[in-house]
């Protein structure tokens, strides 16, 4: 079966720190997965044991502790569930070359191959080129688009993704066409006095009206002649 071009995976990951050469690991990831820009409701969600301890820097950033993350698998012995989600699809992600990064780091210490950087699709560059000099965190642009986050206590990869597939939604100008096109089509069906949904007949299926007339009559005009001379200073008199 040929990959759906159509078809983007955006992602959030969380870790033990900030660069994964100096020993930091991953700990979580979480897929959402979109086709035509729209989520599909498929997920994929896993927390992985870094064989490590926890900073509590980090930690107080997820919640996530070393006691918890424990009795997790490594992500060597669940990988191949990640990778055949991930697909060939591009992977959409806030601060991409961080996330990017983490996840080719995991895939080198187990000898697999690295998620190639053509995949990636970056969306603070996004952000930036639409908002120059604005603020482009996730929350900025969560609060810049009306996306609630109010259930968004901390960090969470699974979480994360959910929103920035909202907000790569509006960056991209995704929901406003949708919302435009859907409202044009109800501003003209109703205007038309026609249920939206209903097959709107063509002009050539309608049968031909004479035109009105529309110029008043004698009568019609001494009926507005009498009217104005009844109003004290009439404007229309002057």
């Amino acid at each position: 079966m040929q990959p759906d071009p159509s078809r983007e995976i955006v992602f959030d990951t969380e870790t033990t720190g900030l660069d994964p050469t100096t020993g930091d690991r991953m700990v979580e990831i979480g897929c959402v997965e979109m086709i035509g820009r729209v989520p599909t409701g498929a997920t994929f969600h896993a927390y992985y044991n870094p064989e490590r301890d926890m900073p509590i820097e980090a930690e107080r950033v997820h919640g996530l502790s070393s006691a918890f993350l424990s009795s997790k698998s490594l992500f060597r012995d669940s990988v191949d569930e990640l990778l055949e989600f991930l697909g060939d699809s591009p992977l959409v992600a806030h601060n991409a070359g961080f996330d990017f990064g983490f996840l080719n780091a995991e895939l080198a210490l187990i000898g697999r191959e690295a998620i190639a950087m053509e995949r990636m699709v970056d969306t603070v560059a996004i952000a930036r080129k639409r908002h120059p000099g604005a603020k482009n965190s996730l929350d900025a642009l969560c609060t810049r688009y009306g996306i609630d986050r109010s259930h968004r206590v901390k960090h969470g990869a699974l979480l994360d993704a959910e929103l920035l597939a909202q907000v790569y939604i509006e960056l991209t100008g995704g929901r406003q066409i949708g919302l435009e096109l859907a409202a044009e089509v109800s501003t003209t069906t109703v205007a038309r006095g026609i249920a939206p949904g209903s097959v709107v007949p063509r002009a050539t299926d309608r049968p031909r009206r004479e035109p009105r007339p529309h110029a008043p009559s004698a009568a019609e005009l001494e009926r507005h002649r009498a009217f104005i001379e009844g109003i004290e200073n009439a404007i229309w008199a002057r």
